[in-house]
């Protein structure tokens, strides 16, 4: 080893110190992760309650509203109505309304928040892109869950972590 790095012009190189280096770094790292973590902003923290909070009634109320209909919305026309036709027809909507009712218990009683808030997403997009291409009427409300959803996203984006790593670290 030491002659291949003599060949490339590395005569100077030190390796155990090198060795000793690194591994100062690597156990200053791990070091760092066990700091206590700073107190958190109030305001963000009790914004993120207050739309965690709004976005748990708005989907409870309206998955409900698709299983018991208590809120008699008129079809809507066009595409639009041809496509929730479709996603009745085929009760489609049933496990989205079901998924909008648990992940708003999720979010009421604060358990297993970033689970609830990962359940969301697609649901969220998916209202966004139905609203925006063929119903922009109910646009101004999509856009304020997907606003309250990014709140909420923001408390919890440490459960995340793992999802933004821009490789996979090797296990010992």
């Amino acid at each position: 080893m030491r002659r291949l790095l003599i060949t490339l012009g590395h005569k100077n190189l030190n390796l155990p110190k090198v060795y000793i280096i690194n591994d100062i770094d690597i156990n200053m790292i791990d070091a760092l992760e066990w700091l206590p973590i700073p107190k958190e902003n109030p305001v963000m923290r009790t914004a993120s309650v207050i739309a965690r909070y709004l976005a748990g009634v708005i989907f409870l109320v309206f998955g409900l509203n698709g299983f018991l209909n208590f809120i008699p919305l008129p079809p809507p026309g066009g595409v639009a109505g041809q496509f929730m036709g479709a996603l009745y027809a085929s009760h489609y909507l049933w496990v989205i309304f079901a998924v909008q009712v648990i992940a708003a218990v999720l979010l009421l009683t604060n358990r297993y928040v970033p689970l609830a808030v990962a359940v969301l997403a697609p649901v969220i997009v998916n209202i966004l892109v139905f609203h925006a291409l063929m119903a922009p009427s109910g646009l101004p409300l999509a856009l304020f869950v997907a606003i309250l959803w990014t709140v909420i996203f923001v408390d919890v984006r440490p459960a995340f972590a793992g999802l933004f790593q821009p490789r996979l670290q090797a296990r010992a």
